[in-house]
């Protein structure tokens, strides 16, 4: 399955008892509890809120509630810093098309900025056309390919929220042999968090991912080296399309491929939910699940009861309220966002949620996490 870099959503914050990933940009001091409160922009936030501020979001869907808890936290803060807000979202995850749409109708508006989950580098001219009219683009979630084709991103280190569930993962394990289903995002299309967050799981496990820019070039057997370390085989990689169908497909087609597999790796909780109901329906037991999104339905649900032993909660709403806020404060003077030092983002944060704790794993508990988590 060829998959090489690009840019996907999915998918929050610091207490003491979390593991924050937050990166902090020069002037930037980024909220770290609730998606919506507290949104810094770089340096000062600018004029008075009495200029009327034109902001798009382009949304990769508004099918998955991940980019309707963008939606709402968006135009809680556009509301509250007199910010004209027009949402648009592609008919599926994947659809360019109507994203290059919203964004010529944003030049066509004379917004003053783009924020965009992109679906896919085929909207890139577009975005090049709309900085070259003046408009501030922020990408969120996600780092475009090449990170350039925004003025900055607002996102989760997806590969460290990989990271979090693969080390959890494999001290789970504790030893014994893994046989893992990977189940992906796309196997024909070109997105970043794809391969970051399969990358990241399988870097948790101990694996070598064999590739920084495809999926599925790992050894198919060898040794783990996370937790006590034990043998291993990756017994399928299938594409989801992050979504409950695709994850119930992918899984019923790896469990035909290796009935034995007893850790599934999945892109977001949908494919975790839908790989669940294949495992249910093969009467499949004792199989450790992990994924990442942290969702409050998933928090409050499958995580809770322990069908999903562990997520890397992330922060969508938050990334979307600092940009709209971002946006206003550029618009009204206010000084541009800096990155921080080696990165092509800034980091929203992401942590650990498991309800079933491992010593020297540092997680939080789904009670905890439900105050942070997006969706309802």
């Amino acid at each position: 399955m060829k998959i090489v870099r690009g840019a996907m959503g999915h998918r929050m914050t610091s207490r003491a008892t979390v593991v924050t990933v937050g990166i902090v940009a020069g002037s930037l001091a980024l909220a770290a509890c609730s998606s919506s409160s507290g949104a810094p922009s770089g340096g000062s936030s600018g004029g008075s809120t009495s200029q009327k501020v034109g902001v798009s979001l382009i949304l990769k869907t508004l099918s998955n509630p991940y980019f309707v808890s963008m939606e709402k936290d968006a135009k809680t803060e556009a509301a509250t810093n007199n910010v004209n807000l027009t949402v648009a979202a592609g008919k599926q995850d994947g659809d360019t098309q109507t994203q290059i749409s919203a964004i010529d109708n944003a030049i066509s508006r004379g917004d003053k900025g783009i924020l965009i989950t992109i679906n896919g580098d085929a909207v890139n001219t577009e975005l090049a056309k709309a900085r070259q009219a003046g408009l501030y683009v922020i990408a969120l979630d996600t780092v475009p390919n090449p990170a350039s084709t925004v003025d900055i991103t607002y996102g989760t280190d997806n590969e460290q929220a990989g990271k979090l569930i693969g080390q959890y993962t494999a001290a789970k394990l504790n030893g014994q042999k893994a046989v893992i289903a990977m189940l992906d995002l796309f196997n024909n299309q070109v997105v970043s968090v794809d391969t970051s967050r399969d990358h990241g799981f399988l870097e948790g496990m101990g694996i070598s991912p064999g590739s920084t820019t495809q999926n599925g070039q790992e050894a198919k057997t060898g040794k783990y080296t996370g937790g006590k370390g034990g043998d291993y085989v990756i017994a399928c990689h299938q594409p989801t399309q992050g979504a409950i169908p695709g994850g119930k497909t992918a899984m019923e087609n790896c469990l035909s491929a290796n009935p034995n597999i007893n850790v599934v790796y999945t892109i977001n909780e949908p494919a975790a939910d839908g790989a669940d109901q294949a495992l249910k329906a093969a009467g499949k037991t004792g199989v450790t699940s992990a994924t990442i999104d942290g969702s409050c339905n998933y928090v409050n649900g499958l995580l809770k009861d322990g069908t999903i032993a562990a997520d890397s909660a992330q922060y969508p709403g938050k990334m979307a309220s600092i940009g709209v806020k971002t946006i206003a404060g550029i618009a009204r003077g206010g000084a541009k966002p800096t990155l921080p030092a080696g990165k092509d983002f800034i980091n929203t944060g992401t942590a650990l949620i498991t309800s079933q704790p491992i010593a020297g794993i540092t997680s939080q508990t789904p009670a905890a996490a439900a105050g942070a988590c997006w969706g309802s």
